[in-house]
């Protein structure tokens, strides 16, 4: 399975249209994760703390543990990040040695990043963040294309609770 199941599109569509919106007002993304449980409709906002890496493993703590408490389905999480450009990407360790982080580098792109964890795997996009019109405090970004990930690591991932039938939670990549 590549394609997002349109269930979750469903869901997640008016999220990253409201994400749109903020930005295109002038403000910035906060980090958000929505928990979701689709059998009882309900979905639970989380704001992430992500100031520091004691932080960010708080947050996941705290969505790890509404995901089992709700039973979720998915997880569906909204950040503005960093990235590189495409042909920086392959130089991504010379660039931290240097500059100490993406953020700090000239090559920093701004991304709205945007990650659905569900229980067929993972499914991530970054969109580039540029300038709407002459405007220089409001900010937009394109179409979400999510890429399916099968393997992943990192402490905001596998966050789904394991459900009667399961071995252990899926596997993803981040």
């Amino acid at each position: 399975m590549s394609a997002l199941p349109a269930t979750y599109l469903d869901i997640i569509t008016p999220l990253i249209d409201t994400a749109r919106e903020i930005l295109e007002r002038g403000e910035s993304l906060s980090p958000f994760a929505f928990v979701g449980n689709l059998t009882t409709g309900e979905t639970f906002p989380v704001l992430l703390s992500t100031a520091s890496d004691e932080e960010k493993d708080a947050a996941a703590a705290v969505i790890r543990r509404l995901a089992e408490l709700h039973e979720a389905d998915f997880i569906f999480m909204i950040m503005e990040a960093w990235s590189l450009p495409a042909n920086k990407v392959g130089q991504f360790k010379e660039i931290i040695e240097e500059y100490g982080s993406i953020g700090a580098s000239p090559y920093r792109v701004d991304v709205a990043s945007f990650a659905l964890e569900t229980r067929h795997g993972l499914w991530v996009t970054q969109i580039p963040i540029e300038a709407k019109g002459i405007a220089t405090t409001q900010r937009t970004f394109g179409r979400p294309e999510f890429q399916h990930f099968t393997e992943a690591k990192g402490r905001f991932v596998d966050l789904l609770p394991v459900k009667d039938g399961e071995r252990e939670p899926p596997r993803t990549l981040h």
